[in-house]
């Protein structure tokens, strides 16, 4: 491996304290770890619905459509509707807090861990979970993953979307001047991560574990912003463009 890829990975692990994205670039792939731990949830739980990735909910709607066994136009809508709902409040939050990253993710991500919470509540109350909590969890959960989204790319960390990866990879194989290949692999990796450790759980453990550890993930990343952002450091103004979306 090159110095430049390790360097890469190494400064999106471990950044320069006074550096252009401070702590935001590990904060962000915790999130994209969140969104393998809840999309697996989702998947394999709710029944064939993501709650973060908004391209695969597309696909499951034509399937639906075409009436496809095993996906649902209701769900898919009702997936999509409510991870807009949530990016609403996103970017309501980005407008407010436009001047300070700091105070943004943190109040984005103590937003998130509240629908969190509640999606924990009603997983545990209707586990397994029955048709009576589905939609409830598809909701909230949506609205978490779309605030999460509208904060990320608000945040504009390049390369750290935290819900989507199509044009990462492309990035990482087109490559080109100034490839971060490092950093688009670290997330893709993290993503698959939280789906591996997602689905065991599912399959080993209480199907709502990884709410749980999703939710302690976003609480610590909040933490973390909050603490860190308190005496105003430059990380905390700086913008820049927002990396690949799909």
């Amino acid at each position: 491996m090159s110095t430049a890829f390790l360097a890469d990975i190494r400064e999106t692990i471990i950044p320069d304290r006074d550096g252009r994205h401070g702590p935001l670039p590990p904060l962000l792939l915790s999130m994209t770890l969140v969104t393998g731990l809840v999309d697996a949830f989702s998947y394999l739980v709710l029944g064939h619905v993501f709650v973060a990735n908004m391209t695969g909910n597309v696909v499951f709607l034509g399937f639906a459509l075409a009436g496809v066994a095993g996906f649902s136009v209701i769900a898919s809508l009702a997936a999509v509707a409510s991870f807009a709902f949530g990016a609403l409040l996103g970017g309501i939050l980005g407008s407010r807090y436009s001047d300070h990253r700091g105070r943004l993710h943190s109040s984005a991500a103590a937003i998130q861990a509240f629908f969190l919470a509640v999606s924990v509540i009603l997983a545990a109350s209707g586990s397994p979970v029955t048709a009576g909590y589905r939609y409830g969890l598809i909701a909230v959960l949506g609205i978490a993953m779309g605030i999460q989204n509208a904060s990320a790319r608000k945040l504009a960390v390049p390369d750290l979307t935290t819900t989507v990866l199509t044009l990462t990879i492309t990035g990482i194989a087109a490559g080109g001047s100034g490839s971060k290949a490092g950093r688009r692999l670290l997330a893709i990796v993290t993503m698959l991560a939280g789906a591996f450790i997602g689905a065991v759980l599912i399959r080993h453990a209480q199907d709502y574990d990884s709410l749980v550890i999703a939710l302690a993930v976003i609480i610590v990343g909040a933490a973390a912003t909050y603490t860190l952002g308190k005496r105003d450091p430059g990380w905390v103004r700086a913008q820049g463009p927002a990396g690949p979306r799909s």
